[in-house]
């Protein structure tokens, strides 16, 4: 079976392989610039797994441009601290991170990722999804490329983003005809470094007796770690007595060599291990771990390998690919969600400004797209490698540095650290810009917008 559609001839026709959340953005931005685009998603069917996000003003003033800022409050709680404590439950330290809705316009928010998921899937159309499509291989030829599905269909348009995650189906095509043209990178072709395995989900309770965290009208985010073992876990309460949790441990360097090819990353898998290795642990809400397992579906547990790699091939030809399939970081510092949807919105953006959909075009906006975030995901990565080994880490120094952060660093200097974090904020091009309402200082904006376009319009 193949399918193709005409568009009208100066819009590239986008397929997007993968419908995770930054698959769904990046359709919900099209569809809102009425570029032709489908989204292709390997799962039969919705799942609504992963457990926390935190997001906040580095990605807030999109959501009010797309006028779903609201929409997203009602999902999620503000959190104002981090705390942190040793499996004793004695308090190790805290991040303090009130008033930072003054510096900032915006306060950070705490929520269950299946939420989000569901916020943006209301805003794309459902036919314009396909579920139970596995891409097994991308072909470019005659202006064209097409995904050719493990079902037998074949798909064609302009430009394919590869936005299928860790275990990229479209990455490995396009690694593949790459490394035997002989311009591939060697460094792409290594495999993930992985640190741990971590189990997470979304427990639902009523009994706010046993959880009385869930009284507040704000997170209450809590991380035990263990004093002699890389194993962690967290709680963090969510609007609607929902509780994310996570429970994680590290993997010897030594039995790193696993197999990487699994595209069930958020899926119910082998779990009875991890669960009865901490299902007795204690937590500072009074509970246990078994407590908060017993309280969330069987079904919507599942178990990950915690990864990182940065690729430096991003695109070519008229391939593209966004978030985990082109950066997979550590999670300890939590911008691995945010800078994929970043990656979202520049690459939106970009597609806007083309001209049409020639190769020189496609090339242009593919170029553009890599200079605005490759810089910034490499400094990401490393940051986020650094903060992870630092809330982490059990050698002796980074004890130290992890007991310094939380009980010395001074509130100010915390907060400035806070607001240069928060200073790149890409917004849409075609939409009118959110102004900043805090205090710190907020990075101009990059690419070409609709007030550039319509000057040189007026111009010619």
């Amino acid at each position: 079976m193949s399918s193709s559609t005409s568009f009208e001839p100066h819009k590239p026709t986008v397929l997007i392989v993968g419908g995770g959340l930054s698959g769904l953005l990046l359709g919900l931005l099209l569809e809102r610039i009425d570029i032709p685009y489908h989204i292709y998603e390997r799962a039969i069917s919705v799942k609504p797994l992963g457990s926390a996000m935190a997001l906040g003003p580095n990605i807030l003033p999109v959501f009010e441009q797309l006028g779903i800022l609201e929409e997203f409050k009602k999902i999620a709680l503000p959190y104002r601290s981090v705390e942190m404590y040793n499996e004793d439950l004695k308090k190790l330290g805290a991040i303090n991170m009130d008033g930072h809705e003054k510096l900032l316009g915006y306060e950070t928010y705490l929520f269950a990722r299946p939420r989000l998921y569901e916020v943006f899937l209301r805003h794309v159309p459902h036919h314009k999804i396909s579920f139970g499509k596995k891409v097994l291989r991308t072909v470019e030829e005659n202006d064209r490329i097409s995904i050719h599905c493990a079902d037998g269909t074949v798909y064609e348009g302009d430009i394919v983003v590869g936005a299928d995650g860790t275990y990229s189906g479209v990455r490995q095509s396009l690694y593949k005809s790459m490394d035997a043209a002989g311009i591939l990178p060697k460094s792409d072709l290594k495999d993930f470094d992985i640190g741990s395995v971590i189990m997470v989900g979304v427990a639902r309770t009523t009994d706010l007796d046993k959880f009385p965290a869930l009284k507040d009208n704000f997170s209450h985010f809590i991380s035990t770690m263990s004093k002699a073992s890389d194993r962690g876990w967290c709680l963090m309460s969510a609007p609607d007595n929902e509780i994310c949790w996570s429970a994680s441990t590290g993997i010897p360097k030594s039995s790193g060599q696993v197999q990487l090819f699994r595209n069930s990353e958020w899926g119910p898998e082998s779990i009875d291990a991890m669960y009865k290795e901490y299902e007795d642990k204690l937590t500072p809400w009074g509970c246990t771990m078994g407590d908060v397992f017993r309280a969330t579906p069987r079904e919507l547990i599942s178990k990950v390998f915690v990864e990182e790699k940065m690729f430096k091939t991003w695109y070519h030809g008229r391939t593209v690919l966004i978030g985990d399939a082109c950066h997979k970081m550590l999670p300890g510092a939590g911008l691995g969600a945010v800078n994929a949807m970043h990656d979202s919105i520049v690459l939106a953006n970009c597609i806007y400004n083309m001209e049409d959909v020639t190769p020189k075009s496609i090339k242009a906006a593919f170029e553009e797209y890599y200079r605005q975030r490759f810089p910034r995901l490499n400094a990401h990565f490393q940051r986020s490698r650094q903060i992870t080994a630092a809330f982490g880490g059990k050698t002796r120094m980074q004890k130290l540095y992890r007991h310094l952060i939380l009980n010395y660093i001074p509130k100010w200097l915390a907060d400035w650290g806070y607001v240069k974090s928060m200073e790149y904020r890409p917004q849409i091009a075609w939409l009118p810009l959110i102004p900043n309402r805090g205090t710190g200082y907020v990075l101009p904006q990059e690419g070409r917008r609709i007030e550039d376009r319509e000057k040189l319009k007026s111009s010619l």
